[in-house]
């Protein structure tokens, strides 16, 4: 990995205003980021980087992610084969939100099989108080058991 440096955060003219580099993680050592598909500006995933999985994506280009469930580094697509190439990753105006657009190798990002990790909504003209998603991808575009091989669902309730 390259000697990736953050500057420290010294004022909010520097924060907005300069190019510097000078992410703010929150008190978890975390900060959030949204992916979406390069081409076609789809909404695939949110996850969390800590400073190290940050740095290791800028260095290899390849989304890097921490894994809360896991309380682990996880490089997306290690384990499935559907890595997440970088092509461009801003950063928002106060530095405390990454955003990551990528070309996904395999074409899909989300572990339960669909492509992106938003395949349900919520409808909005609900005349009962009971709430039922709907989905709007309608197939998976891979089997997880078939790919994870019996590796822990990440999804704790």
């Amino acid at each position: 990995m390259n000697n990736i440096q953050f500057e420290k955060r010294k004022s909010i003219e520097q924060v907005e205003e300069s190019n510097e580099l000078a992410p703010k993680f929150d008190s978890n050592g975390l900060i959030p980021v949204v992916t979406t598909d390069f081409s076609s500006g789809e909404l695939l995933m949110q996850g969390y980087m800590n400073e190290e999985a940050f740095k290791k994506t800028i260095s290899l280009g390849e989304a890097v992610y921490f894994s809360r469930s896991r309380n682990t580094l996880w490089h997306k697509g290690k384990t499935s084969g559907l890595t997440q190439k970088i092509k461009e990753i801003r950063i928002d105006d106060d530095q405390d939100c990454v955003w990551l657009r990528v070309d996904v190798k395999g074409g899909a990002s989300c572990h339960v099989g669909y492509r992106s990790c938003f395949y349900r909504s919520i409808p909005l003209d609900n005349s009962s108080s009971k709430v039922v998603l709907k989905f709007e991808e309608k197939e998976k575009v891979f089997d997880p058991e078939e790919v994870y091989k019996g590796a822990p669902n990440p999804t704790k309730l």
